[in-house]
């Protein structure tokens, strides 16, 4: 235990000489960990409704409920995801999307149909595709599901994605925690991943930075702005649920909540100004949509107010990515999503 509080205490009086590596260990401890905490907990609730619902303790609002606020979680946790969960293919057994050919419903039915009732054994020998929220989503709120009359077939199914989120989210929050673990890489250099807090920050801001790209991607593929103009509303990210503006406004939250401790480093006044406007103006734009996505997009009324939202974003993103970057310093790099 001493040992364990002198390194903690080394770290602290390291980071109070070096202004980035204070943020780092801030971001580190008050943000990231604790949004990994708040997943896996979310997780954890989402199994016990699961199980309550399967043995009729519990009605599906409650299970819905669950649902959401583990969706939410998972949005805020979307530009925090650094490390552990961005590697090994584990983001994709969280959530499938986009789903561009309707994967999640054929593969849930064709898993069903092959395995009654579905064992645990069989889920996790499955795709991805069917052992996230998307798969959750679809028995719990698609209109062909006829949960309430077939909680034999489907049951098995909500319990063992529940299952596999806690464990899978457990097995991540791990990887966080102790001496050894993700959080101490962000406060103590050099280490096996990052050779300074320079570089420590430039990974957390271009996990930050690809996010809000992807926040663009997840608007603008159902508006159609990605496909010559071809509206998609089944492409909206959570649109049997309709919680699509709920999950863009948790993913907002996440990468505002980066920012907040990084603005501190920041030189140009000016900037931090145009940064925090931009925040604001994108919020309140989300926050004043007037209908799920799914109906939006199909509505040629709305369509401006759309377009208004993804050029905030775009704006918001270049602001950083490019702006934010020359003045901290840092090499963004090459967005994978870019061209997308």
């Amino acid at each position: 235990m001493r040992v364990m509080v002198m390194a903690l205490l080394t770290v602290l009086l390291s980071a109070c000489s070096n202004p980035r590596q204070e943020v780092t260990v801030q971001l580190a401890n008050q943000l990231l960990l604790p949004a990994h905490e708040q997943w896996h907990g979310s997780n954890g609730a989402l199994r016990v409704s699961a199980e309550g619902f399967c043995a009729d303790e519990l009605d599906q609002a409650a299970v819905e409920q669950a649902f959401y606020r583990t969706l939410q979680s998972w949005s805020y946790l979307q530009p925090l995801m650094l490390g552990p969960l961005a590697e090994g293919n584990r983001s994709w057994q969280v959530q499938f999307w986009p789903d561009k050919r309707n994967l999640v419903a054929h593969q849930v039915e064709a898993l069903l149909d092959s395995h009654s009732p579905l064992t645990r054994e069989a889920l996790e020998g499955a795709s991805v595709v069917v052992q996230g929220l998307t798969a959750f989503e679809y028995v719990l709120f698609d209109k062909a599901v006829d949960l309430a009359g077939q909680r034999p077939r489907y049951c098995p199914l909500l319990i063992g994605i529940a299952r596999h989120q806690q464990a899978l989210s457990a097995e991540v929050l791990a990887l966080w925690e102790g001496p050894e673990g993700m959080a101490s890489r962000l406060g103590d250099f050099p280490n096996d991943r990052y050779a300074s807090a320079d570089e420590a920050l430039g990974s957390i801001l271009r996990t930050q930075i690809t996010a809000v790209d992807v926040l663009k991607k997840k608007l603008g593929v159902p508006m159609g702005r990605l496909n010559k103009g071809v509206v998609q509303p089944w492409q909206a990210e959570a649109w049997r649920s309709r919680h699509s503006i709920g999950n863009l406004q948790s993913s907002l939250s996440g990468a505002r909540a980066v920012w907040e401790r990084v603005r501190s480093l920041v030189g140009d006044a000016g900037l931090v100004t145009r940064i925090d406007a931009a925040y604001e103006n994108t919020g309140q734009k989300l926050a004043g949509l007037p209908a799920p996505l799914v109906e939006m997009v199909q509505d040629k009324a709305s369509l401006p107010r759309l377009q208004a939202l993804y050029e905030s974003l775009d704006n918001l993103e270049t602001l950083q990515q490019v702006e934010l970057a020359r003045d901290l310093g840092i090499q963004i790099g090459f967005n994978a999503n870019d061209g997308d």
